[in-house]
């Protein structure tokens, strides 16, 4: 039988483990929190960053030869950013944002389809939480949009089959050959009788009365339409309207704070943004909301601001490459996305697939990104090597889309001669 003794030796032995383990475990946290790399959350980008810092006499390459491009190319302005395994190297306006405003790493401009990325993104977001796999049927009574007005629209049952994925790849079976709905605003209210510009409802519903070109996921055709419909998907899912959502849960977690929804008149800029030109022989428009008046194409040609997820943001090149260090997997800048949505996003799978939200990835780790209207051209491009340039205008050219293959060409000259000399810093962060 233990004595008295020995029962407050057990105790006392307890008590002094207890302390020990407590201790150990004080001690073990203030040593991870002490090692741990802090937190750090990137700089306003817009408001901190000017040319003069990008402004380097080894760097003077890049200069002579962006201006020989504006100049063959009648470009007003231009803005190019560049990184490096999300380090931000380099970034510098060149030439004009308006009449009176040189270009400044900060000005905001026109990104055109380069917010498709940031919509497929939204999406990726809402599939990481579990609120709707990209698999998901859109259409129909079993849809995302099942509204009833909607299911009472639909004269072809093909759309019962259009899954998130179809949209995001363009495979959605619609098709441009009839007129892109998204720039048609002006011969759709003249068809319709309509006095005003139609809604998104209103072109959901016209659309979902039309013929499907072909079944939904065996071919491809772009499609402005369909990433509209992913913008009403992400509004329908999140309880909330798109730009708040994307605003809120993709861009203010990267770190960037002067993404904006576009307006459509120079009336309507941001104190930030550029002005837009288009190329010195450009008819004037007719005004997208049959008004009858006639107006330089870049400011009331087509509505822009209707757009939305499938065209309508702006942003600056610097938060353009933080945006898309947020999505590309390396370590250096925490992820919006799970490692499994950046895979997705950049699956490689034959020439003719689009990637998800990218244009295109190619297998050796190449992935870009294009969108053109009239007044801009953009272009971003991640190669293999850990490089991601960034390059925007705020002016259009007679190439259209084509220009991004010529500036594609600028990119590769840039690195050849300018890549080696880049300083070793990161211009996201203060030192």
């Amino acid at each position: 039988m233990p004595t008295r003794t020995t029962g407050r030796n057990y105790i006392i032995a307890a008590l002094i483990l207890a302390l020990l383990t407590l201790a150990v475990t004080a001690f073990c946290r203030r040593s991870r929190s002490e090692s741990a790399e802090p937190v750090r959350t990137p700089v306003n980008l817009n408001e901190v960053l000017t040319n003069e810092m990008s402004d380097t006499s080894i760097l003077s390459g890049i200069d002579s030869k962006v201006k020989e491009y504006m100049t063959y190319w009648g470009l007003k302005g231009v803005s190019l950013s560049v990184m490096r395994n999300d380090s931000l190297l380099y970034a510098k306006g060149f030439g004009m944002a308006d009449s009176d405003r040189r270009m400044e790493p900060g000005n905001i401009l026109r990104i055109a389809s380069v917010s498709k990325l940031v919509t497929a993104t939204g999406i990726m977001v809402l599939q990481d939480r579990g609120q709707l796999s990209i698999k998901d049927k859109v259409f129909g009574p079993h849809g995302i949009l099942n509204d009833s007005v909607y299911v009472a629209a639909i004269s072809d049952s093909l759309y019962n089959k259009i899954t998130v994925e179809d949209l995001m790849r363009h495979k959605g079976g619609f098709s441009r050959k009839g007129g892109d709905p998204m720039f048609s605003t002006r011969w759709i209210m003249m068809q319709n009788g309509w006095k005003e510009v139609p809604t998104q409802e209103q072109l959901m519903e016209l659309q979902l009365k039309r013929k499907l070109i072909f079944e939904p996921g065996t071919s491809q055709d772009y499609s402005n339409f369909g990433y509209l419909a992913l913008s009403m998907v992400i509004e329908k899912v999140s309880g909330t309207d798109y730009e708040t959502f994307i605003q809120e849960n993709v861009l203010h977690p990267a770190g960037c704070r002067g993404f904006r929804i576009a307006g459509n008149y120079y009336k309507d800029r941001y104190p930030e943004e550029v002005r837009y030109y288009v190329q010195h022989d450009d008819e004037p428009a007719e005004e997208f909301n049959n008004s009858g008046r006639k107006v330089t194409r870049c400011y009331g040609g087509n509505n822009v601001a209707g757009l939305s997820g499938a065209g309508a943001w702006v942003a600056s090149t610097p938060e353009l490459a933080l945006f898309v260090a947020s999505i590309d997997g390396k370590p250096e800048v925490p992820d919006v996305i799970s490692p499994e949505s950046v895979a997705a996003m950049t699956e490689y799978f034959d020439p003719e697939t689009y990637s998800l939200g990218w244009n295109d990835t190619k297998p050796t780790g190449e992935w870009s990104r294009t969108g053109t209207f009239a007044g801009t051209s953009a272009l971003i491009k991640c190669f293999p090597d850990g490089e991601c340039w960034v390059f925007v205008t705020n002016t259009s050219t007679y190439k259209g889309p084509g220009l991004a293959r010529f500036t594609g060409e600028l990119f590769d000259k840039l690195r050849a001669s300018c890549s080696s000399r880049f300083p070793a810093r990161n211009l996201f962060y203060e030192d």
